[in-house]
């Protein structure tokens, strides 16, 4: 059964809250949760057009709607997932549409009782939830290697990403898992800095191999780690194929490399842009997760449909 929001008084009651909220904490948008359709010109003369407000929905029929009373929308294909998840998913794309800005604060209105009855306004800090992300994501990749593992490495990459080296821009690229595999999908791209040392003097759980990783990463060609974080081999040029594979427009030639690399090995693959920064991990040859570094906290969403160019 689809869900009808009712625009009752206390609808408007809620409405004038959020509104009240949004001016007096200097919030940035009001977003609408909510799974079902509505006479959406009836809200827009609810709500009016002074206050920025966002509505996430769950299908695009839900959404055309709202699109044509003038609202800015986003399609969560979320129906049965907890609110929480739901609100971070709209957040995260109204932040890559650049409807709003990480470090702002939102006021979310959606039903924390009833689906289909607005009945919760709440504050959110972006900068206090959009870290807490991290995780989560990441064990939602289908994957053999440890989530500490993915994690770390991961980490590095942000810090790479926002950091460079020596103040200047570093993009480099992370194969994970798979070995054996990964490693007849290359060939050596000449001298490789960490043959010949020790297992120890290869694990990235060491906060020392990892500064020498951030020194090996200005180097062209590929790091292989083991899933237990042992680094196999640097300046690994990548054999596999991206034939049939599409990704977006301006992404580079160590992002074609990780999706060839990722779809025909069970590896996952962590790239940073030597553009920007962002970071992108790749998994059967799609972009499954992209991190932008910023100097409060790094963000994370999952794909979508547009993504920036890159010089």
């Amino acid at each position: 059964m689809v869900n009808t929001l009712r625009i009752t008084d206390q609808f408007r009651y809620f409405v004038e809250h959020a509104c009240a909220m949004y001016s007096q904490l200097n919030a940035s948008a009001i977003l609408m949760l909510y799974d079902g359709t509505a006479d959406w010109a009836r809200v827009k003369k609810v709500v009016g057009d002074e206050v920025p407000f966002i509505v996430a929905v769950n299908t695009e029929e839900q959404a055309q709607g709202a699109k044509e009373a003038g609202f800015n929308t986003v399609t969560l294909e979320m129906t049965g997932n907890p609110v929480y998840d739901q609100l971070m998913q709209a957040i995260l794309r109204s932040i890559a549409d650049d409807i709003i800005q990480p470090g702002s604060q939102i006021v979310a209105m959606y039903g924390g009782f009833e689906s289909n009855i607005i009945d919760t306004v709440s504050l959110i800090s972006l900068k206090e939830h959009l870290n807490r992300l991290t995780s989560t994501d990441l064990r939602s990749l289908n994957t053999t290697v440890p989530l500490d593992t993915l994690k770390t490495i991961v980490n590095l990459a942000i810090e790479i990403g926002l950091s460079g080296r020596e103040g200047k821009p570093v993009g480099t690229l992370f194969v994970v898992g798979d070995k054996q595999r990964v490693l007849s999908e290359s060939h050596a791209g000449g001298f490789d800095p960490v043959r010949g040392y020790s297992r120890s003097e290869r694990d990235i759980n060491d906060g020392r191999v990892r500064e020498g990783i951030k020194e090996i990463a200005q180097l062209d060609g590929a790091i292989i780690i083991s899933s237990d974080g042992i680094v196999e081999a640097s300046c690994r040029i990548l054999d596999a194929p991206a034939d049939n594979i599409t990704l977006s427009k301006g992404l580079g030639s160590r992002h074609w490399a990780a999706a060839g690399i990722t779809r025909c090995t069970k590896a996952i693959a962590i790239v940073v842009s030597e553009t920007n920064g962002t970071v992108r991990i790749f998994q059967n040859g799609e972009v499954m997760l992209r991190i932008e570094p910023t100097n409060r906290k790094p963000f994370i969403w999952k794909k979508f449909e547009y993504e920036p160019p890159e010089n």
